[in-house]
């Protein structure tokens, strides 16, 4: 009778225990009944006086049955039979173990669920109650009421609630159909291009969902987010539907509740940030260890699992993978694959710990990488409105508003240009990228930080790129964050705006003459975090691709960071591409051999570095000969090392790097002695073509072997 199954559409913030679905087999008659009286008992009194906001007449009539199930538990334990009960007796009460469980869960998913959830799944989850009084209607036809003892006044209960159980039918409630049926109006309004009038949003979300302060509207967003996460294909509602409904709760959250409130106070910690009154919290309280991060100790907020099943903070287990390890922290077994699964069990203890101890606990703001993907394969007419709606509410906010709502404003538009071409087309066209700037100049850390972070999720969009350079001032307000940023994660972002705006050919030469920018770069690919090196090496490496830029990055001193970057596993590859493209002038390769550690470098990198890395190094020795003159040529032709090196690649590179290393060879076969020490390589030179030795000179970059990319879910 009793299944699992009815738990498969709930899509439970929750997941319930294991224990819910295995009946107590191995009890006797009087611990069975005891089980089930606790079991009855703790149903009954946290949700007797709960005021469910849907579902409340359901709730009621569950409840109701399961405290008459416990009056007879009750009366069986008191009885003389309850050491000696029928066997079909004994097999019913196993079958209500059961059925108390998934009451108690259902109850639970409609006390906690957000609201605006339990609107949408309203019909579903009314056949959920449905069900089980069907299966407790089933269970009283087979119980053996008249051979247990039970008292006169227990028995009429039980047949009472046998009769009204048979003729029970699906309650959906009327009221809550039509505030569902309203919420889909909406739906639709937007979906015509026409926004609801204020009021008539006000008199829904506030008068009759009781959604009172923007806290709890957020609150709703991030959980009908958490449905998209945990969305499958053929349930509804579907995916659309879901984005607009997020959309329009958001745009709802500004335009009813406004802008002043939720600005936590920050301060740096361990290079991240954390609330000063949750710091104060841990100092008198001791965490669990379960809820501490292995790597940064501190308490989680956004707990995830990663591939050999060990649980980390996001934040922590991130930056531990950008510095390049590939391997877990605290088994040392090497991971399979980036992806990050968040670890909702954990977050909801540690939430519920945190609750219970009075600690602050601030959810991350963003949803995960799946989120990120539904909300933007997924746009709908409706949440394109909604958005469009929601950013024109910010836009203001950002040009008349207080410095506070400025900066929450800025936050929201950093956190809504994450997803989707649309939403970073519509936020630049209406004009926030003036006001984005102006705040960039900001004494505040926090609006610094989501408004030069805002500048970088626009720029992701190809058109962006022209209005934010030709934007007066705007380029050199982000140089200057990267500079004198109050942030590391401000510097970071900054030098990663560059990078994406640098991928325009046109505006490579602009940045690279901006006062300040390349030294800043070479300073933060130096002295940065791993993370911040790898914003500036890659931005360095696109400025380097245009010719004119290559005597100011020597001014600059990036040259002189590229080579101390090539002893850097996380960023070596990228520093040897760029120098790849700076060694192809003569005066670039000058600077490179006058640098001592950089033949050294490029030559470590050939034995110990990646398989693209291996191909930058040796394509660098060679434009180094090329371009650098015999004196070049024979500091490399000095190293002992160089001979087995180029043998080894001319056997075991990639195809680029054997070419690389065939031309190379040929190079030194031309000069004095070269026989002697490379004999070995000739049937190196069978194996490569010809035609590697001719050098193309219409394309600059194409033989620069580089992965580019740069991420908007910035933490």
């Amino acid at each position: 009778m009793a299944s699992a199954a009815i738990f498969s559409s709930l899509r439970r913030r929750r997941s319930p225990s294991l224990e819910a679905f295995l009946a107590p087999v191995d009890l006797s008659d009087v611990a069975l009944l005891g089980t089930l009286i606790s079991v009855a008992g703790d149903i009954a009194s946290c949700f007797s006086g709960h005021r469910f906001p849907f579902q409340r007449r359901n709730s009621r009539a569950l409840i109701g049955k399961v405290e008459i199930f416990r009056s007879m538990l009750e009366c069986l334990r008191d009885s003389a039979t309850a050491g000696a009960l029928p066997p079909t007796a004994v097999l019913c009460l196993k079958e209500l173990y059961l059925l108390l469980y998934r009451s108690k869960i259902l109850l639970d998913y409609c006390a906690q669920s957000s609201k605006l959830w339990l609107l949408l799944q309203n019909h579903c989850v009314s056949g959920h109650f449905h069900d089980l009084s069907q299966e407790f209607s089933t269970l009283l036809d087979v119980f053996p009421v008249g051979e247990v003892g039970l008292s006169d006044d227990v028995r009429e209960q039980i047949e009472l609630l046998q009769r009204q159980s048979k003729r029970a039918k699906l309650f959906i409630d009327y009221k809550d159909d039509v505030l569902r049926i309203r919420l889909f109006w909406f739906l639709d309004e937007f979906e015509s291009g026409r926004v609801p009038d204020s009021k008539d949003l006000r008199c829904f979300f506030v008068d009759k969902l009781r959604i009172l302060d923007g806290k709890s509207c957020r609150v709703e967003v991030e959980a009908l987010e958490e449905q998209i996460v945990n969305h499958e294909g053929d349930v509804e509602p579907t995916v659309p539907v879901l984005n607009g409904m997020v959309a329009i709760t958001r745009y709802c959250r500004f335009l009813l509740f406004g802008f002043e409130e939720e600005l936590e106070i920050e301060i740096q910690k361990k290079g991240g940030k954390r609330l000063i009154t949750l710091e104060i919290a841990e100092t008198f309280l001791t965490v669990p260890k379960e809820f501490c991060c292995p790597i940064s100790l501190d308490l989680m907020c956004d707990p995830v699992i990663i591939s050999t099943g060990q649980t980390y903070d996001r934040r922590s287990i991130w930056r531990w993978m950008e510095e390049g390890h590939c391997t877990c922290p605290k088994t040392g077994l090497l991971v399979s694959h980036n992806r990050l699964v968040p670890n909702r069990a954990l977050r909801n203890l540690i939430m519920q710990w945190c609750s219970a101890h009075g600690v602050p606990y601030d959810p991350p703001e963003g949803v995960d990488a799946s989120v990120e993907m539904f909300l933007s394969a997924c746009p709908s007419k409706a949440s394109l409105e909604a958005n469009q709606g929601t950013a024109t509410l910010l836009i203001q906010q950002l040009a008349d508003g207080s410095h506070a709502a400025k900066t929450v404003a800025a936050r929201e538009i950093r956190l809504l240009a994450k997803t989707g071409k649309e939403n970073r087309a519509f936020i630049a066209q209406a004009g926030a990228i003036p006001h984005l700037r102006n705040l960039l100049s900001s004494p505040s850390a926090v609006a610094q930080e989501n408004s030069v972070t805002a500048l970088l999720n626009l720029s992701i969009f190809e058109r962006n790129k022209s209005m934010i350079m030709e934007e007066e001032g705007c380029l050199g307000s982000i140089v200057e964050v990267l500079r004198f940023g109050h942030t590391t994660e401000a510097r970071e972002n900054a030098a990663a705006t560059l990078f994406s705006l640098s991928a325009v050919h046109d505006y490579k030469k602009r940045i690279a003459d901006n006062v300040g920018a390349v030294e800043a770069l070479a300073w933060l690919l130096q002295k940065g975090t791993q993370r911040g090196k790898k914003d500036a090496v890659t931005a360095l490496f696109n400025l380097s691709t245009h010719t004119e830029n290559c005597l100011r990055m020597i001014e600059a001193g990036a040259v002189k960071a590229m080579v101390v970057a090539l002893g850097n596993e996380v960023v070596a590859e990228e520093a040897a591409g760029a120098l790849v493209l700076i060694v192809r002038q003569p005066v670039g390769a000058m600077a490179v051999v006058r640098e001592e550690a950089a033949i050294t470098g490029l030559i470590g990198m050939m034995r110990c570095g990646t398989p693209r890395g291996k191909e930058n190094a040796v394509a660098a020795l060679l434009e180094l000969c090329r371009s650098g003159g015999a004196a070049a040529t024979q500091r490399v032709v000095r190293v002992p090392a160089l001979a087995g090196l180029l043998q080894t690649l001319l056997f075991t590179g990639t195809k680029r790097a054997r070419r690389k290393a065939a031309s190379l060879a040929r190079v030194f076969q031309r000069r004095e002695n070269a026989s002697l020490h490379y004999a070995g390589l000739g049937v190196g030179y069978a194996f490569a073509s010809d035609s590697a030795s001719t050098r193309n000179t219409a394309t600059f970059v194409s033989d620069v072997s580089l992965p580019m990319s740069i991420s908007v879910s910035v933490l």
